[in-house]
């Protein structure tokens, strides 16, 4: 039985309500007083009273700054990034097929018209998130991408983000952040066309716009705390597990960071070397609190066990260091991206390895995966039939109407019966 060397604090039941009516409050005026509310959220919460659309000469002076290393080093995940995506795109594919005879069904692959990416600055100013939504929107096709991201001081955002928005392909780019960023992109203000799909993380309450701007638009994922768990085993490298645990609880002091190791001996050590390392880790005030908090240590007896402990945990990001990677790529099922071997690591797949960093939380890994090229491609279908197949197949459906009660539906099928008959056919 699983038992733990160190286990989570229990967390206070909180309630939502607070965020959730801010956010009712801010879209509900956003959508009433239009372009007057969008400035005056900006002003309040972003400090920005400047022009929200990014003029071409600031992009080309921000390009201008940015070393060349940065541009290569951008230009070789962008290749990564999108070269898996054009991959995935691949694999799925459209097509047509005749079940029976005058019976024609198919496929159609059909991107979104318009994408709106939310690049969050925050703590953290992602760079990798504009290739990771931008890039891979571009790749499935589709026709057009405005992005949004919150201003970093009084220039605006932050200068190696504009380089990236711009250089993942985005066609239109917006100094704007927050609930005010994604109100605007889904309900069409300050210039910006309303979009079919929003992409992108950011903090509690742009999650929560997402989630009650949903149905107006599609989403990628409501994605919460990012999380880590590692699967080791006594072949593994203590000092690793660790770095690699406490690279996750940096993001903040709400994300989850969890081993769970078939040896009690290296779980003890990778306790020693978690404490060791806050010691020199930069950012040990915020780690160190996640890992006080969230961190857990969990002795299982098997394999198997393992497998089935990470997969109720159904963890964001999935780490395996054991002598059977293999087994553990063949059984696991509930992850949002794995990485196999202690050569790969999650900052990898967060910043251009290739594999996209857009990933389910909070156990959403059990019923979906991540961000791919798929989600911005409409999978539509059609059918077509002869006259002679939609007579021979109308008293079925006329049956299955009936059996439902939808009698309009039912009269559908029963005068194309009569319309298909051999002599109505002919011309008798």
């Amino acid at each position: 039985m699983p038992h733990h060397l160190k286990s989570a604090q229990p967390k206070p039941k909180q309630s939502n309500d607070a965020v959730r009516q801010t956010v009712e409050r801010m879209l509900a005026e956003i959508a009433e007083q239009g372009d007057d509310a969008v400035r005056r959220y900006a002003r309040e919460l972003d400090k920005w009273d400047g022009a929200f659309k990014v003029a071409p000469e600031t992009i080309e002076e921000a390009s201008r700054r940015m070393p060349a290393t940065f541009k290569e080093d951008f230009a070789y995940s962008y290749r990564q990034v999108t070269e898996f995506a054009k991959r995935q795109r691949d694999s799925i594919s459209e097509f047509e097929v005749e079940l029976q005879p005058g019976i024609r069904l198919g496929q159609r692959l059909i991107p979104v018209s318009k994408v709106g990416c939310y690049i969050p600055g925050g703590k953290y100013p992602l760079v990798a998130a504009a290739i990771m939504s931008i890039g891979t929107a571009r790749t499935a096709g589709v026709d057009h991408v405005v992005s949004c991201a919150p201003p970093r001081d009084k220039d605006g955002i932050y200068a190696p983000q504009l380089y990236a928005m711009h250089a993942a392909g985005a066609d239109e780019i917006y100094v704007l952040g927050g609930v005010q960023a994604m109100a605007a992109m889904a309900f069409g203000r300050v210039g910006i066309a309303p979009v079919d799909i929003l992409t992108g993380p950011g903090n509690a309450y742009v999650a929560e716009a997402k989630r009650q701007l949903f149905g107006r638009v599609g989403l990628d994922l409501m994605a919460g705390p990012t999380e880590i768990l590692v699967i080791a085993d006594d072949s593994a490298d203590p000092a690793l597990v660790a770095t690699d645990l406490l690279g996750q609880a940096e993001h903040g002091p709400d994300s989850p960071v969890w081993l769970v190791t078939t040896s009690e001996s290296l779980g003890r050590a990778v306790l020693k070397e978690i404490d060791r390392q806050l010691e020199t880790l930069p950012t040990a005030a915020i780690a160190s609190v996640s890992w006080r908090d969230n961190g857990e240590v969990v002795v299982v007896d098997s394999d198997d066990e393992a497998i089935a402990v990470s997969d109720d945990y159904a963890p964001e990001h999935l780490e395996v260091m054991t002598r059977r990677n293999d087994y553990y790529l063949q059984h696991l099922r509930n992850y949002g991206s794995l990485f196999l071997g202690e050569e790969s690591t999650v900052a990898y797949g967060d910043k251009g390895v290739g594999t996209n960093h857009t990933l389910p939380t909070g156990r959403a890994a059990r019923y979906t995966g991540g961000l791919w090229v798929g989600k911005f491609i409409k999978t539509v279908t059609y059918q077509t039939l002869t006259p002679a197949a939609s007579r021979q197949i109308a008293p079925i459906m006329s049956r299955i109407c009936n059996v439902e009660g939808m009698a309009a539906h039912q009269i559908t099928a029963d005068v194309r019966y009569t319309r298909y008959a051999p002599k109505n056919i002919e011309g008798d």
